[in-house]
């Protein structure tokens, strides 16, 4: 790091600490201005700020690592999650816009009604905002101290606490504004660090020639280390695995940011359009940009980096090590920057959405429901304040609680499918709920540590997820024939309000005088949800084919991508106006 590179990296954390300071006038007017902006973001702003939270400080050091061991295909572990990713836009974004609320949370209790559904609420929220959140935060604030030893000759923890002292610093004052204007920047400045990185990288091992040829030393072949698909009897990648990723984990398995049916910051940000319509593009712009768009500079990072590091024990170390090694003066400083950025915009974004939970869902819901606007946001800043902290003392004692981690996600191993139903089934309750997440836990505990499967195993984990979604729907289904359905005002209320339509609400539908109202979108959705899919992964491995001169497959590839987004594109033309007002609604009162 020279002179100049300090110099650029101080001048993005003054730009960053300008841009919160000059939104943070908008955030404290109310509580829906502090954390979903007032409903005011376009489609566009409010997509890249969801794509800028996943590239975190530790993606493209995860992706290093994975195409390290694994080849180009080791991606499947995270790009198997397109399809729910592409679900949400179709099926639930309009949705989940037209009800209106503050966060996800909430919606248990205009889907569901009663003490069930206010527990739920609560517990959903602290366990959102406390463990998993301050877990998440930890993984990356250990990703930055990594990048800071390795890369710059400064402590880790001078250099953890400058980064996270500055994106709460604007979390706290401007709020979601923010948070997402903050983004913009950062994404562009990240995402254009790493496209240089590559091209130093490529450049570095001889070109795209030169990085086949090297490829072909380190894994037998260079088709062996690009191939789009996991080798027949990869010991990594078994086929009843690679078959449960494409057919059950990404529809079954609720995780941080690719929840089945939306949730979490994606949700949060399809609550801050300003429409409907600009809800589902918002959330196509995301999908097409995190898996179609991003991935390829990681990539060739990664490739290049398993012939110039050959001998260093920890794969991931090779993306910082590339930086440190191959960039001139000045470059090297806004790639610095660049992972700066994209620390700050994870960290920013969990704040403001962990906060909003502790804020929205349990203090005005259960601790001061008749909070005034001006003390929810005073009370906003604070919890923000508090989960930086919090997270700090997580990261501290992250190495003795990895096992936590897995712990805490297994409550959701075999939850998707009853999250995806609610919406378009009327008998589900909020029983049915509660059942899902506690029978996924029991049955992940008994499997791992009575029967004795290993998650770690490739083919151990496939049979726990498969057992794990077999039982725990079973059970669910068993809990809500059991339990008395909601009642019929808290049942008519979500329909008139978020009218989902098809069979599954017909007796409801009928019973307000909608008749059998079809599915909002129809067949559309099916359509539109085949043509988003085949449009990011065409995308996605027709540039790969690209960039390694393989033009006729590119080609291929690339014409499919056109036509399925000429389709999108078509539909999207058509989609009806916004059904109806989405106010929030404020249920406070058990």
């Amino acid at each position: 790091m020279t002179g100049l590179d300090w110099f650029i990296v101080f001048l993005y954390f003054v730009l960053a600490g300008g841009i919160g300071v000059a939104m943070s006038g908008r955030a404290g007017r109310s509580v829906s201005d502090y954390f979903i902006g007032g409903r005011a973001l376009p489609w566009w702003l409010a997509g890249t700020s969801m794509v800028a939270t996943t590239f975190a400080a530790d993606t493209p050091l995860a992706v290093t690592e994975l195409v390290v061991r694994h080849g180009v295909a080791g991606n499947w572990l995270w790009w198997n999650m397109v399809m729910s990713g592409i679900l949400t836009v179709f099926f639930y974004a309009r949705l989940w816009r037209r009800a209106g609320v503050l966060t996800d949370v909430e919606f248990t209790e205009l889907r569901y009604g009663g003490k069930p559904a206010a527990i739920l609420r609560g517990f959903r929220a602290a366990y959102l905002a406390l463990p998993i959140n301050l877990i998440i935060m930890g993984w990356v604030n250990l990703a930055m101290v990594e990048i800071a030893s390795v890369a710059l000759d400064i402590p880790r923890l001078s250099a953890l606490l400058v980064c996270f002292a500055l994106a709460a610093g604007y979390s706290i004052l401007a709020g979601l504004w923010g948070v997402v204007v903050t983004d913009i920047f950062q994404f562009a400045l990240a995402l254009g660090g790493a496209v240089v990185l590559a091209v130093f990288a490529v450049a570095a091992v001889g070109g795209i020639s030169g990085l086949e040829a090297g490829l072909a030393d380190v894994y037998g072949s260079s088709e062996a280390a690009l191939a789009l698909l996991p080798a027949e009897g990869a010991m990594w990648m078994p086929a009843i695995t690679f078959a449960v990723y494409l057919g059950m984990n990404w529809w079954a398995s609720w995780y941080p940011g690719a929840e089945p049916g939306g949730g979490g910051y994606v949700a949060q940000r399809i609550f801050a359009t300003r429409s409907e319509r600009e809800g589902v593009l918002a959330t196509l712009w995301f999908n097409v940009a995190h898996y179609a768009v991003r991935p390829w500079p990681w990539i060739l990072v990664a490739l290049a980096s398993t012939i110039l590091y050959t001998d260093i024990d920890n794969p991931r170390q090779g993306y910082v090590l590339a930086i440190v090694d191959l960039l001139p003066p000045g470059v090297t400083g806004l790639l610095i920057a660049g992972l700066a950025a994209a620390y700050m915009s994870t960290i920013s974004t969990q704040l403001n959405w962990g906060a909003s939970y502790l804020v929205n869902d349990l203090y005005a819901r259960f601790m001061r429901p008749e909070a005034s606007e001006r003390e929810l946001v005073g009370v906003s800043r604070a919890s923000t304040a508090f989960l930086m902290v919090a997270s700090l003392v997580v990261t501290y004692f992250l190495g003795s609680i990895e096992g936590a981690w897995r712990f805490l996600l297994a409550i959701g191993a075999g939850t998707g499918l009853v999250l995806i139903l609610r919406w378009y089934w009327w008998r589900i309750n909020a029983w049915s709920e509660i059942a899902a997440m506690l029978a996924s836990l029991a049955v992940s505990l008994l499997l791992w540590f009575g029967v004795g499967l290993d998650p770690d195993d490739p083919t151990q984990w496939a049979w726990i997820m498969i057992a794990t979604v077999a039982a725990s729907t079973a059970v669910w289904l068993t809990v809500t024939f059991l339990t008395s359905p909601e009642r019929p005002e808290v049942l008519d209320g979500f329909y008139a309000k978020v009218r989902p339509g098809g069979p599954g609400w017909y007796t409801i539908a009928e019973r307000l005088g909608h008749g059998k109202e079809p599915m909002d979108g129809g067949v559309l959705n099916w359509t539109n949800w085949v043509a988003g899919v085949t449009a990011v992964y065409t995308t996605l491995f027709g540039t790969g084919r690209l960039i390694f001169g393989a033009w006729g497959e590119a080609a291929i590839f690339l014409g499919i991508a056109v036509l399925a987004f000429a389709w999108i594109s078509r539909s999207l033309r058509r989609m009806p106006p916004d059904r109806v007002s989405a106010e929030p609604v404020r249920e406070r009162a058990l």
